[in-house]
């Protein structure tokens, strides 16, 4: 099986571009033999190849990445690792769908920062908490405070914080209200992502710049890549949005592009001009118009926002200009006080959503499992995800197995090109229905 569309992510990285250069692993060169195939490093990738490797230590593990480890959706994302779902839902079916989430969430996390106590990853690890802020009257009462509500139904800490407060904390005045919320973890994914990549198990072997061209599932899997192969009689699947070139989740899976910010560091005299010390994460009450903020250690402010159906996954370099001047306006418009700090990077990243928001996970076919479609919350879906398809692979007795399969699978979406005037319709839809919330 031809695989007809591979990543092809920029060089604009912003969390990758403020550190150092790194030394990526070599390109497969060779035809080799494996006990385990793991194919993408992401979240998802790199947390099922640990696994596999804790499972399996005297097994052979190969993982494949079309590009560099940190280059991907991992490394670009906001650097955000969530512990609680945005909206709860007030039903007693919802709210132990959302005590399932969080346990996931939460042992994601647990893991992650064990290894980078570990193996001592400089990646700004911080559990910060996180501001879910309206900018409106309307989206505080819609959206604000039934969350509020519903967290204190399942007993979740949560501060609620009206403006006046709000603006000495972010150094903004421009939202209504927010909840404070003590359980999410920041950092640079990137650094993250990389820390994770490099500190692999020895009996995994990593390739970069090695994408999969063609795969053969017969008698085994054996992946073909521009200068070697790779036969394994076990395969799991991480490429997240690009798992239906691979044969799976086909008409399920809907790829976006999405675009963020970051700015240069400000100066002294900015930071004074600014006010506020410590550094803090901000997720919208509405995540079609609303945009993900953060002030970061090093002094940056983070701006993103604009969200685009791409199932091509790529975008042009015109286009990200565009979508810098946009970030500089609303960065403008929120902090009027740094007339002159730029975007210093302007980048693109490309996620995995599904129609119902249930991700691709578990056995797909006999000698095949997937950890995919991660619903645009990879720090975490990813990790556990992973983690959590290599105890399956291997058999092993894992209860919260069971709790990542009652999230569901993908549903299926429509035919193109009926898919992307329905899609491009409702997102234009919601961006009106919620334009107080910009």
């Amino acid at each position: 099986m031809k695989i007809n569309l591979l990543p092809k992510d920029d060089n604009t990285n912003g969390w990758s571009a403020i550190l150092s250069p790194r030394q990526h692993q070599p390109a497969l060169a060779d035809n080799i033999r494996a006990d385990w195939l793991v194919i993408g490093a992401g979240f998802a990738g790199l947390s099922a190849a640990r696994q596999l490797a804790s499972n399996r230590p005297d097994d052979r593990i190969v993982l494949l990445e079309a590009n560099e480890a940190a280059e991907g959706a991992s490394g670009r994302n906001s650097g955000f690792a969530i512990d609680l779902p945005h909206n709860v839902g007030s039903s007693l079916e919802e709210l132990e769908a959302s005590r399932c989430y969080m346990g996931l969430a939460r042992a994601a996390i647990e893991h992650l920062e064990d290894l980078v106590k570990q193996h001592r990853i400089d990646c700004g690890w911080a559990k910060r908490g996180k501001y879910h802020a309206a900018v409106s009257t309307r989206g505080t009462s819609e959206v604000l405070e039934p969350f509020a509500r519903e967290l204190e139904a399942i007993g979740e800490p949560l501060t609620w914080i009206e403006r006046e407060e709000l603006s000495s904390k972010l150094g903004t005045n421009h939202f209504n209200a927010a909840i404070y919320t003590p359980g999410c973890i920041l950092m640079n994914p990137a650094a993250l992502t990389r820390g994770l990549a490099d500190t692999l198990p020895g009996n995994v072997e990593l390739y970069e710049h090695s994408p999969v061209l063609d795969i053969d599932y017969t008698n085994g899997v054996t992946a073909q890549t521009p200068e070697g192969s790779v036969f394994a009689p076990k395969l799991i699947i991480c490429v997240n949005g690009l798992a239906d070139q691979f044969g799976f989740y086909r008409g399920r899976l809907l790829r976006f592009a999405a675009h963020a910010s970051l700015s240069r560091p400000l100066t002294e005299a900015e930071q004074k001009a600014y006010g506020v010390d410590l550094d803090w994460g901000l997720t919208p009450a509405n995540a079609f118009a609303g945009i993900t903020m953060r002030y970061t250690p090093d002094k940056r402010i983070l701006i993103r926002q604009n969200i685009h159906f791409q199932p091509s996954v790529r975008y042009t370099d015109a286009g990200r200009a565009e979508i810098a001047k946009d970030h500089k306006r609303l960065f403008d418009d929120r902090f009027p006080m740094l007339p002159d700090v730029t975007m210093e990077h302007t980048w693109t990243g490309f996620i995995c959503l599904s129609e119902n928001g249930a991700p691709g996970f578990g056995k797909v076919a006999g000698n095949v499992w997937a950890a995919t479609c991660q619903n645009a919350v990879g720090v975490t879906k990813g990790t556990i995800s992973g983690k959590l398809a290599a105890d399956m692979a291997c058999g092993v007795d894992n209860p919260m197995i069971a709790d990542m399969e009652s999230l569901g699978s993908p549903s299926k979406v429509p035919p193109r090109p009926f898919l992307d005037i329905g899609v491009r319709a409702k997102f234009a839809w919601e961006l009106f229905r919620n334009r107080h919330e910009a």
